[in-house]
């Protein structure tokens, strides 16, 4: 019971006997004369060794890392040649013994604990290398409950604890990513410093306490128990300038201990906002590329899309909206024309953005990138042309990310806020075609749906996925055309969103597509006064700047065009996070063309919403999913 467990905790806490410090001779710099060697991972541990050997390094080893190194031409003495007791029980004890325990713990310049090592013949050992036997991974195979138990390392923490405690005397090194440091160490100051020995300590005991997190998790899951501690050890990767604001200092980026960054930094220094846009806007795409099989990219700003899109070629209207003529786009790369149109899902809101593709970016991509202000992309991949493209973008300051194709998160994701951890599972479901028409609930069934339609529910769905709640998004062709995010009230997503769906349906009304721009009016420029145009709600101030920007002053854009020019608008897919509370969403939504809509169901409502549905003749899937993203 988690009370009684809290209880003996804090009762052997108070009752256990604090120990005294036991003094000794300290010294900065510690010469290693003794090393002790006993790895799974066995990169790089040849070359350490040899190093070690050249500085006159007796190495002492254990099974199949006394053989790699002898393999080597090393000289290697085995710890049970050493200790004069023969390794038993299966390999289960090799290392127990006190000459090994007595060598790592014995304080220096101790009188007491110099006559004790002298009189029970324990050699002392300056340093101890080793990774502990890999557990997680056995559990990740499947292994069955016996292997599982046979792979919890007994020997390697021990000595471990044992190094780390005597870090004033003892160097203990447990991962492949130090033995530069260590090197770079001893050949500058003939031994390791005090220094390097507490941080390495410090290291070497979050790893032991994940460690033992891990088992002890493990084991009370496989008795169906919750476990009385979860341990999750990070290792710093990187500073940040700062997190959300200026004033938010420090900050930085941390990974798991033993575990990689999903991402690798090719160009320019990421932020704070910029790394959780990559992270969403990444797993957005990748998600659309599974789900439909096209290549997809993706818009962020502040955590939601601006824009998200699949390749889907572009009509004659959408290429004079999107300042791109047919022939060009007829040419353009599956990853180039995807982005295009993500971007152009509300260019105004895009400006700025941090760009997501799903497939390799090719030059044409990057020189679509090149031309836009952005902040950065994530992708799994760059051809050479398009990495050097990207690299010159904002002075060498272009944030380039390669995203790790084999990486694999945690099935369960934890988050701290004002001192609460909270933890769930992951949100990994796959929206697919079957969530579209599994449960078409309006008249004319599963049949009434096209395949373009499918397409768009499904792009809309997974946009809505990695958008802040409440949230609804409007797609047509393949792309988003509008997003509403983090509304309180769902009618008032759809509200936000549907504005900008007219917004992009007038970006090709004829009067906009036929604004004559003076020479050197820059792109975002032209953009930000098409929407003006659209919106017509200028100050007297605002009006005299935006007009100076044109040849000739355009005519108004009348209510009456706007509205004449909307009825056309049709075959829109809106889709929302959580289900439809009335039939006033609905009712809005019919205003900017939507024919089809996607969303979980379960509400008190869904009768009168799908009579609302029917009535329009718009047709109702019901995805039984709900996306709530906070």
């Amino acid at each position: 019971h988690p009370n009684t467990t809290h209880s003996l905790l804090k009762q052997s806490y108070t009752m256990a006997h604090i120990l005294t410090a036991v003094s000794g001779t300290q010294a900065d710099i510690v010469p290693i004369t003794r090393a002790l060697i006993s790895v799974s991972d066995k990169a790089n541990i040849v070359e350490l060794c040899t190093y070690l050997a050249s500085k006159n390094v007796e190495l002492l080893s254990t099974g199949g890392t006394a053989k790699a190194l002898r393999a080597a031409g090393l000289t290697v003495i085995d710890v049970s040649d050493y200790t004069g007791s023969p390794e038993c029980l299966d390999g289960r004890v090799k290392t127990l013994h006190p000459k090994v325990h007595g060598g790592l713990l014995g304080v220096r310049g101790n009188e007491q604990h110099e006559k004790d090592m002298e009189e029970n013949g324990i050699g002392k050992i300056d340093m101890t290398i080793l990774n502990l036997y890999p557990f997680e991974a056995t559990v990740a195979k499947g292994a069955e409950f016996e292997q599982c138990i046979e792979n919890i390392d007994i020997g390697g923490p021990s000595m471990l604890r044992s190094t780390a405690k005597n870090h004033a005397f003892t160097t203990i090194v447990t991962s492949p990513d130090q033995y530069e440091e260590v090197k770079a160490c001893i050949e500058e100051n003939g031994g390791t410093t005090l220094a390097l020995r507490k941080r390495y300590a410090a290291r070497a005991f979050s790893l032991s306490a994940a460690y033992d997190s891990a088992i002890a998790s493990w084991f009370t899951k496989e008795l169906g128990e919750e476990s009385p501690v979860v341990a999750r050890v990070y290792k710093p990767q990187f500073q940040l300038k700062y997190g959300c604001n200026p004033h938010q200092k420090p900050a930085g980026i941390l990974s798991l201990l033993n575990s990689d960054l999903p991402f690798t930094v090719l160009n320019g220094t990421p932020g704070y906002i910029n790394l959780l846009d990559a992270a969403n806007a990444w797993l957005l795409v990748k998600e659309l590329r599974e789900a439909t099989g096209l290549a997809a990219a993706s818009s962020f700003k502040h955590v939601s899309p601006a824009g998200a899109a699949v390749a889907v070629p572009l009509k004659d209207v959408e290429c004079a909206a999107y300042e791109v003529t047919p022939d060009a786009a007829a040419k353009l790369t599956p990853s180039a024309l995807a982005y295009l149109r993500a971007r152009n899902a509300d260019p105004m809101c895009s400006f700025g953005d941090y760009a997501a593709v799903s497939d390799v970016v090719d030059e044409d991509t990057a020189l679509i990138l090149k031309k836009e202000v952005s902040d950065g992309i994530v992708a799994p991949g760059y051809t050479p042309e398009a990495l050097a493209i990207l690299k010159a973008k904002k002075g060498g300051k272009f944030i380039i990310l390669e995203a790790k194709a084999d990486y694999s998160p945690d099935s369960v994701e934890y988050r701290e806020v004002y001192g609460m951890t909270f933890s769930q599972k992951r949100n990994d479901i796959i929206i697919t075609k079957e969530h579209m028409t599994q449960k078409v609930v309006t008249k004319g069934g599963v049949d009434a749906l096209t395949e373009d339609a499918i397409r768009d529910m499904i792009v809309a769905s997974i946009c809505v996925k990695y958008t802040q709640s409440n949230s609804v998004g409007f797609a047509k062709d393949g792309m988003m055309v509008g997003v509403g995010a983090g509304q309180q009230s769902r009618v008032d997503c759809v509200k936000l969103a549907g504005r900008k769906v007219t917004t992009w349906y007038l970006r090709q009304h004829p009067k906009v597509l036929g604004l004559k721009f003076k020479e050197g009016i820059k792109r975002q420029d032209r953009v930000n006064a098409r929407v003006r145009y659209i919106e017509g709600d200028f100050t007297a101030e605002e009006r005299t700047r935006w007009e100076s920007q044109f040849e000739t002053i355009p005519e108004p854009l009348t209510q009456e065009e706007k509205d004449d020019f909307m009825k056309q608008a049709t075959g829109v897919t809106i889709s929302s996070d959580a289900f439809f509370p009335f039939r006033d969403s609905i009712d809005h939504a019919s205003k900017v063309g939507v024919s089809y809509v996607a969303q979980p169901g379960g509400s008190v409502q869904d009768d009168q919403v799908t009579a609302c549905c029917d009535d329009y003749g718009m047709k109702m899937a019901f995805t039984g999913v709900r996306l709530f993203h906070h």
